[in-house]
């Protein structure tokens, strides 16, 4: 099934969607009130969920959210929306957006896939106001009568199904002992360079990745043509926008000024599943720039990550590049 946009209409979130905002949660009632109910704020991974909540919550005045629904950040990485297929609670930082009417979920997952679209609306610290918000105006399929075609979006969705993805490996368990690992400043692994800006009339369509500070499709915000472009096998971080969103490069692309990029030092060789390893130690420092702070060249090449070690002090690449080949999927990558 091919999508003819041509002839979709544009609808307010105000007309599709019934929003809600979260409440706030302390750090005494999230301890106090541990239990099994997903809880959602203005996060980027794990489908915006930040911690799990008993259903007695709902005495000091929390409402639990029905599914399926939208969340939708607030603020942190604003306008990132995820669906929720299961019950849920949401924070201060998020809002949940219901449709009007009996909708499936897979019509969720098809106007969550534009709405994400929008995010670059709210980088640079912006947060996202309800009111401006339901005046936001996306493009959907739309029946003859003039309402959206929910009966296209989720027969478009089942069309994409396909095969579930294999692997033939199976799990080996190679023991990641944390307490061993030394302590690296990234500066002392990599060379590091800064992205250039491109103006509009730069940015003419074709096949080069051009990356933005945005959290999702590998950090490629659109393809333009251009002769100059940046080396593949390196990592790439985004410094503002969303901030410590990272990224393996394997293919040739132009990076903008709000992100950096990161080769291995003469030292050592960089893969895709060094990389893989390496990717998920430096996302974990993210949270440590939210909020609008950047994460400046400076200041990831003073920030430390902890690694695997060898004896003689330096990184144990190897074991990294070997933990990854064992675990399912990565014959995937």
């Amino acid at each position: 099934m091919k999508l003819n946009v041509s002839g979709w209409k544009e609808f307010s979130v105000e007309q599709l969607f019934y929003i809600r905002r979260g409440k706030t949660l302390s750090s005494e009632n999230k301890n106090m009130y541990q239990g099994n109910i997903p809880c959602v704020n203005g996060s980027s991974e794990h489908n915006g969920v930040f911690c799990y909540l008993a259903k007695e919550i709902t005495e000091i005045g929390f409402e639990l959210q029905k599914a399926p629904a939208l969340s939708l950040a607030r603020v942190g990485n604003a306008g990132k929306t995820f669906v929720q297929s299961s019950d849920f609670f949401l924070a201060d930082n998020a809002f949940s957006l219901v449709l009007k009417g009996n909708q499936e979920i897979l019509a969720y997952l098809f106007i969550s896939t534009i709405l994400n679209m929008e995010t670059v609306k709210y980088s640079y610290g912006r947060t996202v106001s309800m009111e401006k918000y339901k005046k936001l105006s996306i493009r959907l399929p739309a029946r003859a009568n003039g309402e959206p075609d929910f009966g296209f979006m989720v027969n478009y969705i089942k069309t994409l199904h396909s095969k579930p993805v294999t692997t033939v490996l199976k799990e080996k368990q190679l023991i990641l002992e944390i307490d061993k690992w030394h302590s690296y400043r990234m500066g002392s692994l990599f060379d590091f360079r800064k992205g250039k800006r491109l103006t509009k009339a730069d940015m003419i369509p074709g096949k080069i990745n051009y990356l933005g500070a945005v959290s999702e499709n590998n950090g490629v915000r659109e393809k333009i043509e251009t002769s100059r472009y940046w080396e593949p096998n390196c990592i790439t971080v985004n410094y503002n926008g969303s901030v410590g969103e990272t990224f393996y490069q394997a293919e040739p692309f132009w990076a903008s000024d709000d992100v950096n990029v990161l080769y291995a030092k003469e030292w050592w060789a960089l893969n895709q599943y060094i990389a893989m390893f390496v990717i998920t130690v430096v996302k974990a420092n993210k949270y440590r720039f939210g909020y609008g702070r950047k994460w400046t060249l400076e200041k990831m090449k003073d920030t430390v990550i902890k690694l695997p070690s060898k004896e003689d002090g330096t990184p144990d690449f190897e074991y990294m590049e070997e933990y990854i080949r064992t675990l399912p999927y990565s014959d995937r990558i």
